[in-house]
């Protein structure tokens, strides 16, 4: 058992597995086999192969260069590079047909210009590798490809070392010295997982673990960084926090222990795995007490690598509220594991989405190959997040945003993708009879955006509209096939599916009750399954610390949505009898057709701002100085959201859209 001490504070809990938990771990780690998570021996040698046969292309690569620009031969000679991963490979949690993250570090005079240009020419050259894309102008530059038919996503940072040893050790803060940023971005991903590996008290349950999560975040439509949710890193670096909380816990019980932390963490406290490093470089680091920018993240998940950043900048306060429903929902599930009324399947029950909500804003995008939908398709991906922003922003939060993580084909099209988000009135929010919500400019203001891209093409396409729930196409149903009576929508903060149950017993309410007061008082009944005395002391400061949230009571409120072919203002409804229903009705006008105009002055994210509802600063940073902050005011997170923005983004040129045949589109709620 370790008693090292991990992380910024003590454990909760250095209690190993008891023999029920080593049963449930064991149907756990049978459950993540049958679903396929575990590559076959003979994917992990091609892998291997795969990476030494890299390594030799880029020290071929480096040797050429060196020669090109006349470097004399005892300097060719000793010219070298070297492959490093990073990312889920590097963790140990791919599976299979998963992508290689790989850096090559490179010597002071092996350019990024050469890696694009050469090396890029070199690959181009080779039969084993295909469908090579670079993307030398994004905030991280990658080359990505396939390389006998694995997915290989190589970066590059080139050292200010005349020479690269092949005992190179990425970690060391001396590596950062004399290098641009971008060469910092892409040192990070290597420098941030061995930190994590070295963090994590035990790395075998750390990845079990870990393997747990990304699959359950990928059933319930949480996992993915660009659309705002988490991805991969993100997802590390909180199992990593709770092992350091629970540095004896089988990993069964560290899953359970993720959603009972989490679903009381109190944001926009943020995670962290270590102390934040200051450094001695002068590098920009996560500091909400100096930059105001890092004030208004909403969810910070810090990186322990100098220099911290937080990993999760892309979430929102609609995708916080699903992430955070999420949380409760496992947390609940997990009781009820625990207490043998439920299976681990159930918790990995994929979330009905197309079930969820009764009112839908399609996306539709369009181009005339693949290379170029390849490239449409990251750049619009890029924005979704941006419409999400834009609609809290412009309804002041009261209509809810849930995007699809993922794209939809209709086969029939080629070329073509469909992506989809879920729209909600905001919940305690209560309905106002007539009122109205005209969202048309925000849905314009998406599409500038959009259409500012600096690579757009004539053939590339996109348009939005809004769909009901039964007129969502059949492409989007497993195996393309409707289902023929539709299961009651599964509401996120409602009532939850505990494997056969489909709601919430008083037993189940009753044995929260329970478990509430059990970490309150520090008492267990006995013979209850409920965590050690000394566990439930420790959870009960930690709540303290973190605060407890348990208790928000959530309704869900779904949206009806009619399509209108005229403008007229709708009429207020006549006010409901004593004890009815009160309506809202929201009226959403957007384009149908869209013409290109001429090019103007910047479009990006100028207007940009978002609820201040979660946004209050962030209180006892780094654990030990507290800070306490004022809410910002709309115009403050307006220009420092922007900022961030094109910092990213590096700004784009832009076209104009002009605006014709709008047809409106009338919300019931």
């Amino acid at each position: 058992m370790s008693n090292t001490a991990y992380g910024i504070s003590e454990p909760i809990s250095t209690g190993g597995p008891s023999e029920l938990d080593v049963v449930r771990n064991h149907e756990l780690e049978k459950f993540l086999a049958d679903a396929g998570l575990y590559e076959s021996h003979e994917e992990a040698i091609k892998r291997e192969e795969v990476l030494g046969r890299l390594d030799q292309i880029v020290k071929t690569w480096v040797k050429n260069v060196c020669r090109a620009k006349g470097f004399n031969d005892d300097l060719v000679h000793e010219a070298n590079a070297k492959i490093f991963t990073f990312g889920s490979y590097r963790l140990g949690v791919h599976g299979p047909g998963a992508d290689i993250d790989t850096l090559c570090v490179g010597p002071r005079h092996a350019m990024r210009e050469d890696f694009f240009g050469e090396l890029h020419r070199m690959l181009e050259e080779m039969p084993e590798i295909q469908e090579l894309h670079p993307v030398p102008d994004a905030h991280v530059p990658v080359m990505k490809f396939k390389f006998n038919e694995i997915s290989i996503d190589l970066l590059y940072a080139n050292v200010s070392l005349w020479v690269i040893p092949e005992d190179l050790d990425v970690s060391q803060e001396s590596i950062l010295q004399n290098v641009d940023d971008q060469t910092v971005r892409s040192l990070n991903g290597c420098r941030v997982t061995d930190q994590v590996l070295h963090l994590v008290p035990n790395i075998q349950s750390f990845r079990t673990a870990l393997r747990c999560m990304r699959l359950w975040a990928k059933r319930r439509g949480v996992y993915s960084n660009v659309t705002g949710f988490l991805g991969g890193i993100n997802w590390a670096l909180l199992v990593a926090r709770i092992c350091q909380l629970y540095p004896n816990a089988a990993p069964s019980m560290l899953v359970s222990r993720f959603f009972r932390v989490y679903s009381l963490w109190r944001w926009p406290n943020p995670v962290l795995l270590c102390p934040i490093n200051e450094g001695s470089l002068g590098l920009a680091y996560w500091d909400p007490r100096r930059n105001f920018k890092d004030r208004q993240h909403l969810m910070p998940i810090i990186t322990p690598a100098y220099p911290c950043m937080n990993s999760s900048y892309n979430v929102s306060t609609s995708t916080l509220r699903v992430m955070m429903e999420e949380f409760l929902r496992g947390n609940e599930i997990c009781e009820a594991i625990e207490a043998n009324k439920a299976s681990w399947g159930s918790l990995f029950e994929p979330f009905p989405f197309f079930e969820a909500y009764k009112n839908y804003l399609r996306i539709d995008i369009a181009t005339e190959s693949d290379d170029d939908m390849r490239q449409w398709k990251g750049w619009v991906e890029s924005r979704i997040r941006l419409l999400t922003l834009k609609i809290e922003r412009d309804t002041v939060g009261v209509l809810q945003c849930h995007p699809h993580p993922g794209e939809f084909s209709d086969k029939s099209k080629p070329f073509h993708h469909s992506y989809f988000m879920g729209l909600r009135r905001k919940q305690g929010v209560n309905p106002q009879q007539g009122e109205q919500f005209d969202i048309r400019s925000t849905v314009e203001d998406f599409k500038r955006d959009v259409y500012a891209y600096s690579f757009w093409k004539s053939s590339m396409w996109i348009h939005v509209c809004h769909v009901r729930r039964k007129d969502l196409p059949d492409f989007v149903f497993s195996g393309g096939v409707r289902p023929a009576q539709p299961a009651k929508s599964e509401s996120r903060s409602g009532s939850r599916s505990l494997g056969s149950a489909k709601t919430t017993s008083p037993d189940a309410a009753s044995s929260r009750k329970r478990k509430h007061d059990e970490v309150n008082t520090g008492f267990s009944p006995k013979g209850s399954d409920a965590s050690s005395p000394g566990e439930t002391r420790e959870l009960k400061r930690f709540e303290a610390d973190i605060g407890d949230t348990s208790s928000t009571t959530l309704v869900d409120n779904q949206v009806e949505v009619s399509i209108k072919s005229t403008l007229p203002v709708p009429v207020p409804a006549p006010a409901p009898a004593s004890g009815a229903a009160v309506t809202e009705t929201i009226t959403v006008v957007q384009s149908t057709e869209l013409t290109v105009g001429q090019q103007s002055g910047p479009h990006g994210v100028e207007d940009l701002g978002y609820d201040l509802e979660l946004t209050n600063g962030v209180k006892h940073f780094d654990g030990a100085n507290e800070l306490q902050t004022e809410p910002p005011t709309p115009e403050q997170i307006v220009g420092a959201a922007t900022s961030e923005e094109k910092d990213r983004t590096g700004g784009s040129s832009n076209n104009v859209l002009q605006s014709e045949g709008l047809e409106e589109l009338e919300v019931v709620f």
